[in-house]
């Protein structure tokens, strides 16, 4: 079967992370790009002989553009989904799906109404040990899931920034970014329908005037309850609970503690800074093979408790905490990284099998974490619509 061949919108850090696997995996084949910045469509050029475009309508008017890989800043998501989708292509989106909830569903319709397959991600709720934990659940063994508990500290606040990734409204903080992954992975394993929400953000600091952190409870149908926990202050690392395995699975140096505050406090221009780093940019560094060493991805310490064990996905495997036993389930090294994505993504376009992370999908997702930002903001318990269950459009 021939690969599937993918057309890039958007060349920043969200494609330079899922590179690797567009490279790697022999199921897809990327054959035109487009970027505002000529510097990366000048190096997509030189490094896969394909054509990169000026505009997205280029792009996706392509006929040897099968899907579109939409990495454009998360405010043009929606315009760039229905573009895709009045073409023909099928569509792989960035988290998060859209900034609200009439976006989300101007894409889903698009998308249907083209009759072209839309999926989300990557979110960390496509790691493999996550969804190896779901299989455990379903199989009944362990029980019904009563409480789920996630938490991640990263340096997120303190990498190099676009003044809108900075600003709520227009798609900055963490809300936006960085709990898509972790409300996708609580509500994959607590069944996806979220009936309640309170949270908590914080935003502790003036120069950077967005939420860096927040603590949410989510309640689901049939009374399991989950807690999400997020900081990207930049102090303590929760990788250090990791056994030192970044949230890329690329083994953590732990020694370069305060490394994202010290590149920052030393550039006079922070989002030159950022666009050196990105594809074709002056600081960038062509990815290599994968690391043999590299492990699953992950989105921070894990536990969820059922009525007869706890189960702890990690970037090796899944510790059982059973009643009288505990034991490892040891998972293979990833060949590739996300090569879950692919899986998806390819079932789909070729077989034209629904996709767990479709529009509907994201959509909740999306409606939890606008949910998060008005619990905070009203200090008020939210009931966030769209919800559904994994694999239920």
């Amino acid at each position: 079967m021939p690969p599937l061949r993918i057309g890039v919108v958007g060349m920043g850090r969200a494609f330079t992370l899922m590179l690797p696997t567009f490279v790697h995996d022999s199921r897809v084949k990327l054959v035109a790009a487009t970027d505002p910045i000529s510097a990366a469509r000048q190096q997509f050029e030189a490094d896969f002989n394909a054509p990169a475009y000026d505009s997205v309508e280029a792009l996706c008017a392509d006929p040897a553009v099968e899907a579109v890989y939409v990495a454009s800043p998360h405010q043009f998501h929606a315009d760039h989904v229905c573009m895709a989708a009045a073409h023909g292509k099928h569509v792989l989106v960035e988290k998060p799906m859209a900034l609200t909830l009439a976006e989300c569903t101007r894409m889903i319709d698009a998308c249907q109404s083209a009759s072209v397959h839309l999926i989300v991600g990557h979110s960390h709720s496509f790691n493999t040990p996550v969804g190896r934990a779901r299989e455990l659940i379903d199989s009944g063994v362990y029980g019904a899931v009563r409480m789920i508990t996630a938490l991640n500290f990263t340096d997120f606040l303190y990498r190099p920034r676009r003044p809108e990734e900075l600003l709520t409204a227009a798609g900055g903080g963490v809300i936006h970014s960085q709990a898509a992954h972790q409300i996708d992975i609580l509500r994959l394993l607590g069944g996806g329908l979220v009936r309640s929400v309170r949270a908590h953000t914080g935003a502790w600091d003036a120069a950077r005037p967005t939420e860096g952190a927040y603590s949410a409870l989510l309640g689901f149908e049939g009374g399991a309850f989950a807690t999400a926990v997020y900081s990207g202050y930049g102090h303590f690392d929760s990788d250090d609970w990791m056994n030192s395995v970044g949230e890329l699975g690329q083994p953590k140096n732990l020694d370069d503690y305060g490394s994202a505050r010290q590149r920052l406090a030393t550039s006079q221009d922070e989002t030159a800074l950022k666009a050196a780093r990105n594809y074709g940019g002056s600081a960038y560094t062509p990815s290599a093979s994968p690391p043999s060493s590299l492990a699953h991805q992950h989105f921070g310490p894990l536990i969820i408790s059922c009525e007869k064990a706890d189960l702890q996905p990690s970037a090796t495997g899944i510790t059982i905490y059973a009643d009288c036993q505990k034991s490892f389930l040891a998972l293979p090294a990833p060949v590739i990284p996300r090569i879950e994505v692919i899986d998806e993504l390819f079932a789909a376009a070729r077989h034209d099998q629904p996709p767990v992370h479709s529009g509907s999908w994201a959509r909740a997702t999306t409606a939890v974490g606008l949910a998060m930002l008005e619990s905070a903001r009203t200090q008020t318990e939210q009931q966030p619509g769209y919800q559904v269950k994994p694999g239920q459009s």
